[in-house]
């Protein structure tokens, strides 16, 4: 009914624009009002005449009735329209039985109740809570309390986030889909954990118990098949049981301590074997160089005396004599005495003293003349009795040395 009409809010006598009782509208009126514009209408189209015998009444009313159905059979044809969204599946029932999935669009099928439609969202991610409820603080301990294989109990939440694959399995074999998985999520968890120890299920194994869950999990959903993708399986919390926590703790941090002190001492290692290889190289690299050196002398002076021996063959006294000669050469150059002949009887006396001042920081020469010290006394030099006198001191001077 239009709000154009006049009659719209006035009731009773309240006729004019300046009624002052307005209110709800009369319903009687309206439905007189209703009526004979039907029958005016239909009127109208019939070209306003009357058929003999027949009373306006009747015709209008039979007017009114054609279009009444006429309107409710376009309503009943309009309802078998439906929209399938993007990421939906339509499921469409004849008398209830199966008949076909239809993709996204607008879909029109046979009105109810010959046909039925339901709407599958396969896109979108619903989830189940085993152990807890919204938070893990909310705990369920008939879901969240399971026996380990090697006889611990631990207080375990995770959570299961699953969509739909199949939309006809999803509607034809499932009741009450949250309940499903929500049991089947349980069973797989307790048989995981059931195999597994209690170490490897709080700490590094976690991931492999989400893991093997959701492939246990997905196995029992298709072998029911219910049309649904487990697509995460995720451990929200596990621990111990809140009765055996502080004892739990306890052995925690003990263990911790021990990784600790295993991590210092592996450092200490890392650090200390290091530094004493390298001294071990050090000193082997140098004890062989040692070695080579020795070798190296000793070859040196066994060619050396070969060499001499090879020419004290050709002349031995001319060998012993250079020998002789180098030998008190070098006891000489090492120190700072002075020998001077007294025989010789010569005035001139040459003194080294570029060698002298070399020498002084290993003592002070004496020069001729100089007072001697009681304890620095020495023997007097033999008599140069020439060659053969060195030849005679020569062997007592070896056998004393052997």
């Amino acid at each position: 009914m239009s709000l154009n009409d006049p009659n719209w809010g006035r009731q009773g006598g309240s006729r004019g624009p300046g009624g002052g009782n307005q209110g709800p509208p009369d319903l009687d009126e309206l439905w007189r009002n209703f009526n004979r514009r039907l029958a005016e209408l239909f009127g109208r189209r019939r070209g306003g005449g009357t058929e003999p015998g027949q009373p306006p009444s009747m015709r209008n009313l039979g007017g009114g009735a054609g279009l009444v159905i006429a309107v409710v059979f376009l309503a009943w044809v309009a309802s078998g329209f439906y929209i399938v969204v993007e990421g939906q599946r339509g499921v469409v029932l004849t008398f209830g039985k199966f008949s076909e999935v239809t993709a996204s669009g607008l879909r029109w099928r046979f009105p109810y109740p010959v046909q039925s439609h339901e709407i599958v969202d396969l896109t979108g991610r619903r989830t189940v809570e085993v152990g807890y409820r919204t938070t893990v603080k909310t705990k369920v301990p008939k879901e969240a309390l399971m026996l380990t294989d090697d006889e611990n109990i631990i207080d375990i939440q995770f959570a299961v986030q699953y969509i739909l694959k199949d939309p006809m399995d999803y509607v034809f074999n499932n009741r009450r889909t949250a309940d499903t998985v929500l049991q089947a999520a349980e069973t797989a968890i307790r048989e995981i954990v059931g195999k597994s120890k209690m170490d490897f299920v709080l700490y590094e194994g976690r991931e492999q118990v989400a893991d093997a869950a959701q492939k246990l999990m997905q196995d029992i959903l298709d072998r029911y098949k219910t049309g649904i993708a487990i697509s995460n399986v995720t451990v929200q919390n596990a621990q111990p049981p809140e009765q055996v926590q502080a004892a739990f703790d306890d052995a925690v941090r003990a263990k911790q301590d021990l990784e600790r002190q295993k991590s210092e001492g592996q450092a200490y290692f890392n650090d200390v074997v290091p530094k004493a290889s390298g001294v071990a190289s050090r000193l082997f690299e140098e004890a062989n160089g040692y070695r080579a050196r020795v070798i190296a002398n000793a070859e040196g002076e066994a060619s050396r005396f070969r060499q001499i021996l090879v020419e004290y063959n050709k002349a031995p006294q001319v060998t012993r004599e250079r020998l002789y000669l180098e030998t008190v050469q070098q006891m000489l150059a090492s120190t700072s005495k002075i020998l001077i002949d007294a025989r010789a009887g010569g005035n001139l006396l040459y003194l080294p003293l570029d060698k002298i001042m070399q020498m002084s920081g290993a003592g002070t020469p004496e020069l001729p003349g100089s007072p001697r010290p009681a304890q620095a006394t020495e023997p007097p030099a033999p008599p140069d009795t020439g060659a053969r006198s060195r030849e005679a001191l020569r062997p007592r001077e070896r056998g004393e040395r052997q």
